[in-house]
This record gives C-alpha cells, sequence and structure tokens, in this order.
C-alpha cells in the first residue's frame, strides 16, 4: 500500500501542531503540504519548536493538489470559506476539525459538491466513517460529554435533566491571544464562560436525540476555563433510577470494543490521559444521583489525535495507527 499523502491546512495553531507530532510518527503517512498564510516560507521548526528534529518542514503559502486527504485546522467559519473558494479539489479527502460542518445539512451547497461530511465520533458512529469521504471532527468538550452519556441515550435511559460541569485548559481557546488565554489571567485563575450556552450543545443534542428519539429532557451545562494548559474533565449527573452495578455493566459492555475508552474502578483524573487519545470514565451512584467523570486531553482525543483516528478508519487502517502514546504519570 502507498503512503497516504496529507495536507494541513492552518498549520501554524495548536491542532496542526499536536497532528504534526502524530503524523511524523505515522507509518503510513507522508506530508505532503503544511499550509499557513501568515509563516509561509518560514521553517516550521520556527513556530513548533519541540519538532527541532524535523527542520526542514516548511510552511507553504497556497494548498497543494498533491495530497489525498486535508485536515481543515483553521478557526470556524474558514473552512467553508476555503471550500466555497475551491480551493481543494473536489475528488480530495477531507477532514475539518472547525465546527463549520458538525450539524446535519450544514452548508448544503458545499456538501453538495464535496460530499457530505459525516460527523466523527468513532464511538458513536464507526460503521459510517469507515465508508465517508469527510469528515466534520467532534468538538472537544462534545467529544467528552458524549463519551459520558452516550451508553444512557442507547439504552433509552435520559429520564431526566442531565447537569454537567466540566472544565477545559488553556489550549481549548486557541493559540490567539486574548484577556482570557494570557498567562498573568489563567495563573492561578478559574472562571466560568457561556454557561447553558455553548456552541457544542449543538452537536450533542443531534446525536443524542437521535439515539434517544423521544428525548425531551435538557442538558444543563456549564463550561469553566482552568489554569492548566491541556485536557478536560467532565463530571455528568442524572437522577436515575438504575442500581450503580449496572450502570457500570453498560458502560462497560458499550465499550467493550472501543480500544480508546476504558472505564475505571476508581476515581480518575486528567493526568492519567494527558498526551493521548483516550478516554476514560468513572461511574459512581450516590443517593439517586448518576454520576459519570469522563476525562480526555482535549488537544488529542478531542481533535488531533480523533482526527487521525478518523482517518485511519477512512483508509481501513488499524484505528490504533499512529496514536499509542502513553502520558505522563507525573
Amino acid at each position: 500500500m502507498s503512503k497516504i499523502k496529507v495536507g494541513i491546512i492552518g498549520g501554524a495553531g495548536y491542532t496542526a501542531g499536536e497532528l504534526l507530532r502524530i503524523l511524523l510518527h505515522h507509518p503510513d503517512v507522508e506530508i505532503s503540504c503544511i499550509q499557513s498564510s501568515s509563516n509561509a516560507g518560514q521553517s516550521v521548526y520556527s513556530i513548533h519548536q519541540d519538532l527541532f528534529y524535523s527542520d526542514d518542514l516548511m510552511f507553504n503559502e497556497k494548498i497543494s493538489d498533491k495530497a489525498d486527504v486535508y485536515f481543515l485546522c483553521k478557526g470556524h467559519g474558514q473552512s467553508f470559506k476555503i471550500l466555497s473558494e475551491g480551493q481543494i479539489l473536489t475528488d480530495k479527502h477531507i477532514i475539518d476539525l472547525s465546527q463549520d460542518f458538525r450539524l446535519t445539512d450544514t452548508h448544503p451547497e458545499i456538501q453538495k459538491k464535496y460530499g457530505r461530511f459525516i460527523y466523527g465520533l468513532p464511538e458513536l458512529q464507526r460503521s459510517k466513517i469507515k465508508k465517508a469521504k469527510n469528515i466534520a471532527n467532534p468538538g472537544c468538550f462534545a467529544t467528552c460529554i458524549q463519551l459520558g452519556i452516550l451508553p444512557l441515550a442507547t439504552n433509552n435511559m435520559i429520564n431526566n435533566d442531565i447537569h454537567i460541569s466540566a472544565i477545559t485548559g488553556s489550549t481549548g481557546a486557541g493559540q490567539t491571544l486574548s484577556s482570557t488565554s494570557h498567562f498573568s489571567w489563567r495563573n492561578n485563575n478559574v472562571s466560568v464562560y457561556k454557561p447553558f450556552k455553548h456552541q457544542h450543545l449543538s452537536e450533542i443534542y443531534q446525536n443524542i436525540k437521535n439515539l434517544q428519539k423521544n428525548l425531551s429532557y435538557k442538558i444543563h451545562f456549564i463550561p469553566y476555563r482552568g489554569n492548566f494548559t491541556r485536557g478536560i474533565i467532565a463530571t455528568i449527573y442524572i437522577d436515575s433510577d438504575i442500581k450503580g452495578s449496572d450502570a457500570i455493566d453498560m458502560y462497560t459492555e458499550y465499550y467493550r470494543n472501543e480500544p480508546f475508552v476504558k472505564i475505571s474502578k476508581d476515581n480518575i483524573y486528567l493526568k492519567q490521559v494527558i498526551n493521548t487519545n483516550y478516554g476514560l470514565i468513572y461511574i459512581n451512584k450516590i443517593g439517586a444521583q448518576l454520576m459519570i467523570i469522563c476525562v480526555i486531553d482535549n488537544l488529542m482525543k478531542g481533535a488531533s489525535g480523533q482526527s487521525v483516528q478518523n482517518m485511519n478508519l477512512m483508509f481501513d487502517i488499524d484505528e490504533k495507527t499512529g496514536l499509542n502514546v502513553k502520558g505522563s504519570a507525573f
């Protein structure tokens, strides 16, 4: 099998840097294009300085047509712009890491031209991803939260409102500085943002309602900005009649054949999954409340790692290829 030629569009950001760290060691991939309008002509090492061992890689100004699959790593709205301008040939595969195509039938004129974008959460619809031409990679909060509630929805067991609090690292805000992403603001600081109105709720509702058709309950979500660099921990709780042991059995069965989701018998913490593509879940029943805790790395399972997992599935490669990495213990 010849190697998959990969193009990365928007190559200077956090998700692109993480993609490069994975793909440079992927045995079935050849990187053919790393596009960055603002850094054209510079070495990739000048921006992603941990890639000093790949100082021959350069940023291109234009998008090459030589790749088989393109990872779109620009900000929200930019993927639509790139495709509406025809900057990528229509016969290419696309994995979009923005939110532009996550909702069904978004931008129908683009999807008619380039082909349908499949929502890329493997634990939800692996078989569709395997047949897909294009992928809409899920949001980071959306990935973590859905991993925590998919088994409930699949078994029609969302019988009350769901309450969620989740905190994410500063890399979730992207590389462009803002008043709340400077070190002096983030350090020793935690804050709530977009309470009950976070943009990832739309994709969560879309998928959960497809699983539990009669869903009439609300998802109450409070997101937090954390004073750390990477990772998401989400605490989900719901009034439920299910026994704790039955809930654990249900989650264990749902994720039995999922290579990147594990159920823990003990309480969990962020460092267990940082720098990995794993989602780790802990379940506990406390009184009437069923509590589910899920942790992921927002740049890996929440973005770049999951996009590579999707690429592997699309090209009929073992989905773990290039993603067998281990987190730090301390």
